[in-house]
């Protein structure tokens, strides 16, 4: 009898043993399924897309010869255009988007070696367009027009783009009239026109 009081007495006079079995024994127990969901597995849910920002940039990219690079919309077949694409901040600065949405979507780097920085032509010039509906989904609710800065970018010949497969899937090289012909925007053919006039005033 006495033995056992003891033992009873010893147990209960040791917390901190059964407080540490009790630790051991919780940290050889699997993780729960949402433990693991939180520390080991990456969220599958897609964060919704921020509404695209109203003002963007068109690029024509063109050769010395005044051959035009167009390229052919993923979601449009058919619809032939330069390089667009619209801010990704507000505060992100007209030529930095220019340079950016090149190089997304036909893989040319301004400020290569090829194609050094100098070779970007800010026009200074901007038009004011309604989006077309099919696209207005990607703007905040309420949004209609766009305003676009026009740019140009002379590359030093023809050559193979890399382009974005999810926004463009073919792309041509035309003598500057043709490439104006095959554009569905007619601003765009416009901005294409306009090509030779506005290099003959540049001043470098």
């Amino acid at each position: 009898m006495r033995l056992f009081r003891f033992l009873r007495y010893s147990r209960s006079k040791c917390p901190k043993r059964d407080a540490q079995a009790q630790h051991e024994a919780a940290s050889q127990e699997k993780p729960s399924t949402d433990e693991y969901r939180v520390h080991s597995a990456p969220s599958l849910i897609a964060m919704p897309k921020p509404p695209k920002i109203p003002e963007s940039v068109l690029v024509v990219i063109h050769t010395p010869a005044l051959d035009v690079l167009i390229i052919e919309r993923a979601d449009r077949a058919g619809f032939w255009q330069s390089v667009t694409g619209s801010k990704d901040t507000l505060d992100e600065p007209l030529a930095a988007t220019a340079a950016r949405e090149v190089a997304e979507e036909t893989g040319i780097v301004v400020g290569s070696a090829a194609v050094p920085r100098e070779a970007l032509f800010d026009w200074g010039y901007q038009i004011e367009y309604e989006i077309y509906p099919v696209w207005r989904h990607r703007y905040a609710e309420g949004v209609t027009h766009n305003t676009e800065h026009w740019f140009s970018l002379e590359v030093p010949e023809r050559f193979e783009v890399t382009l974005a497969p999810l926004e463009h899937v073919a792309f041509l090289w035309l003598p500057y009239e043709e490439a104006a012909a095959r554009c569905f925007s007619s601003s765009n053919a416009d901005a294409i026109l306009q090509l030779p006039q506005r290099l003959k005033g540049r001043v470098r």
